[in-house]
């Protein structure tokens, strides 16, 4: 019922946002005076702002065309490297340009595509021979392709590991977790580091990552831990409905995730819904459009599949299994203890709400027997997104991690 609810009201709203938006493009036309004096302006405003916040979202498109290696300009085009009924390994290949590290880019499964790590791979482009995990929307998926939880997580890892190293001579790639990642990849490193496989990464980079959320627990780790599991089960759970190919997967719909993320910092986002609103009226387009890419990428959302993030919510958040040394894949131990050569690397941010100051760091503190000269912490001046996009992390943050993959390359 709860998915059947959401879908009538975004149809409805797909139908108001279209009026809306013929509405603000008939009072900001060039040909009706309006557009110049009186409330035209403030009203074909108005209509743009809800026109924008009520439309209809897909999968958004990475759209990196081309990046500038030694200051020259490269064709960027995406590659599939490997498909998966729950995600793709996708490849930016370079045009001409040979070498380099090869760089696995492991994406949250959080409610958003992968998409949203467009200004993460953007950066790091000129630097390496980027790949990234792609995730599909689990309501795209049809029931007769099976299940995916977190031990499968940690399997495509593995899986795409092996496919960029046999792909390259198997030579070891980097890997670089943004957020809720950080646990599945740090486990895929224990254990193909217990089973010496040669396709093992290089390095680990884990960015504001969930590894001991007892550290400086945030709003979102209290939710998870003062209500039993029973009730994520019986309340944010739902069934897809049949006007997808889906039907009938249970999942945890995208659109709750980002309920949950917006009512978090609802002041905040009024506040920029306002803000675009006065760009708008005030004719600073570029400031306007500015607010709207952020939003048209925060606001596409996928749903996960129901045991997926029942697993997460049970292992990592409820249980802190791995920095307790009981987390499990399939029955075989999880040891951080196995990890003696694959450089570590803990970016954590100051006003990081999502994940508190410690829990990434973590990661270090228990691979008790890697060399200390092969772990390293940072923490940047940012909230949890400006870890990963932004100034920040184009001009601070990215530097360090790419200093820490050619060193231990």
């Amino acid at each position: 019922m709860l998915y059947d609810a959401y879908e009538m009201q975004r149809s409805m709203l797909a139908g108001a946002s279209a009026w809306a938006n013929f509405g603000a493009e008939l009072l900001g036309n060039p040909a009706n005076p309006f557009a110049y004096f009186g409330g035209g302006p403030v009203m074909a405003s108005a209509l743009e702002v809800f026109a924008h916040a009520a439309a209809p979202r897909g999968k958004p498109a990475f759209a990196l065309d081309h990046t500038m290696v030694d200051g020259k300009r490269v064709d960027v085009r995406e590659e599939i490297v490997l498909k998966k009924p729950f995600g793709q390994l996708k490849r930016f290949v370079r045009a001409g340009v040979e070498g380099g590290p090869r760089l696995l880019i492991v994406a949250p499964m959080s409610g958003h595509y992968a998409t949203l790590l467009r200004g993460t791979v953007e950066r790091m482009l000129p630097f390496a021979d980027v790949y990234i995990t792609d995730w599909r929307d689990a309501r795209q998926v049809p029931l007769s392709d099976g299940s995916f939880d977190l031990d499968d997580y940690i399997d495509y890892l593995i899986e795409f590991m092996h496919a960029i190293g046999q792909a390259n001579g198997g030579e070891r790639a980097h890997m670089l977790a943004v957020c809720q990642p950080s646990v599945p990849a740090y486990a895929a490193a224990c254990l193909m580091s217990a089973d010496k496989d040669p396709c093992r990464p290089r390095t680990l980079t884990m960015m504001g990552g969930p590894v001991d959320t007892r550290q400086a627990p945030t709003a979102v780790n209290t939710l998870a831990t003062e209500r039993p599991f029973a009730w994520f089960e019986q309340n944010v759970i739902a069934t897809v409905p049949g006007n997808y190919p889906g039907a009938g997967r249970r999942v945890y719909p995208g659109f709750l995730q980002l309920a949950g993320f917006m009512t978090m910092n609802l002041g905040n986002h009024m506040v920029s819904h306002w803000e675009m609103f006065k760009h708008l009226v005030q004719g600073e387009d570029i400031e306007a459009e500015a607010t709207k890419d952020f939003y048209e990428e925060y606001r596409s959302v996928c749903d996960m599949t129901a045991e997926f993030y029942l697993q997460t919510i049970d292992v990592v958040f409820q249980h802190h299994s791995l920095p307790k040394g009981e987390m499990t894949h399939r029955g075989r131990k999880v040891d951080p203890g196995a990890i003696t050569d694959i450089a570590l690397l803990a970016i954590e941010g100051k006003r990081d709400d999502i994940s508190g100051l410690g829990q990434t760091k973590a990661g270090l503190t228990i691979a008790s027997n890697l060399p200390a000269a092969d772990k390293k912490y940072l923490v940047a001046d940012a909230g949890h997104y400006g870890i990963f996009n932004g100034s920040k992390w184009r001009t601070q943050i990215a530097p360090v991690v790419e200093a820490w993959i050619e060193a231990h390359g």
